[in-house]
C-alpha cells in the first residue's frame, strides 16, 4: 500500500431550495422598453399624420411663391430662339452660340453655364438624345435637347411646365383620346402643362431649346431611371450628376432657388 495519502473529491454542498423562485425584478431599461413598445398606437400615427400635414403644407405655400425665383420667361426665351433662326437660319451650332451668349449678357456666368463642350447623352421615356445643360436650380432648366437620329417615347408626367422651342428640324405630339398629330415645325413652341403627358416624336435633325419651370428635382428620377436601369451608362450617369449638381450648388450660393 502507498505511504501517500488517498484525495478525497471535493464536494460542493448545494443551497437547499425552499419554496418556489424568487421572481426577478425587471431592469429600469426593460421597463422602459416595454413602455415604449406599449405606447399607444394611435398617438404615433397621429405624429405621423401631422407631420405629413406640416410637409404638406409647406409645398403648398412653396409652390404659391415660386414665381418670385425665376429668372427666365417664355416668351423671352422663343424670341431669343426665333432671333437666333433668323440670324443663323441653316447653322445649328451657331444658333446655339447666339442663344448661349445672349443668355451670358442678359443673366450674366452666375446663372449660365457657357461650357458646349458638356453634352451628354439622355434617356428617359424610351427616347434617346443628346442634352447641353445651359442653367440648373430648384425651380428651372434650360437645356439644348435633340439628336440627328430621330427618337420618340413618353414625355414623363411632371411637376414643371415644359416649353419645346423648336429650333431645328420638327417635333410631333399627342394626347390619348386625341386621332390627329399635334405638329410643332421649327421656330415654335411646344408646351406641355404641369402634370401632362404625351407621346412625342422628333425627327431626323430635330433639336430644342427646352426650358421647364416649377420643380425640378421631381422630374430627375425620370431623366435618369433609364440609363441607370436600362443602358447601365455610368459614365454618362456621373456626367449628368456631376453637371447638374454642380449648376444646381452655383445657383443656390448666389440665392437662386
Amino acid at each position: 500500500m502507498s505511504s501517500a495519502a488517498t484525495t478525497k473529491p471535493r464536494v460542493v454542498s448545494k443551497p437547499a431550495v425552499t419554496g418556489a423562485a424568487a421572481p426577478v425584478k425587471p431592469s429600469v431599461r426593460q421597463t422602459v422598453v416595454k413602455k415604449k413598445r406599449g405606447q399607444d398606437p394611435l398617438k404615433r400615427w397621429l405624429g405621423y399624420a401631422a407631420l405629413i400635414f406640416v410637409l404638406v403644407g409647406t409645398f403648398a405655400y412653396l409652390d404659391t411663391i415660386k414665381e418670385r425665383w425665376y429668372i427666365f420667361d417664355p416668351t423671352s426665351l422663343h424670341n431669343l430662339a426665333l432671333a437666333s433662326i433668323a440670324l443663323h437660319p441653316n447653322d445649328t451650332r451657331a444658333v446655339i452660340n447666339h442663344i448661349v451668349t445672349s443668355l451670358l449678357e442678359t443673366h450674366g456666368p452666375q446663372h449660365i453655364n457657357v461650357r458646349q463642350d458638356e453634352w451628354v447623352f439622355n434617356n428617359a421615356g424610351g427616347a434617346m438624345g443628346a442634352m447641353y445643360l445651359i442653367h440648373a436650380s430648384i425651380t428651372e432648366y434650360l437645356i439644348i435637347f435633340g439628336t440627328p437620329l430621330g427618337t420618340e417615347g413618353h414625355s414623363g408626367r411632371h411637376t414643371a411646365d415644359d416649353y419645346f422651342n423648336i429650333i431645328e428640324g420638327e417635333q410631333w405630339a399627342f394626347l390619348p383620346g386625341s386621332l390627329v398629330k399635334e405638329v410643332y415645325p421649327k421656330g415654335t413652341v411646344h408646351w406641355m402643362k404641369r402634370g401632362e403627358a404625351k407621346q412625342y416624336k422628333m425627327h431626323e435633325g430635330c433639336w430644342a431649346l427646352e426650358y421647364a419651370r416649377g420643380w425640378i428635382p421631381p422630374m430627375m428620377p425620370f431623366g435618369l431611371f433609364d440609363t441607370i436601369f436600362s443602358t447601365l451608362d455610368f459614365w454618362t450617369l456621373v456626367d449628368t450628376f456631376h453637371w447638374t449638381g454642380r449648376e444646381m450648388i452655383r445657383n443656390l450660393l448666389v440665392g437662386k432657388i
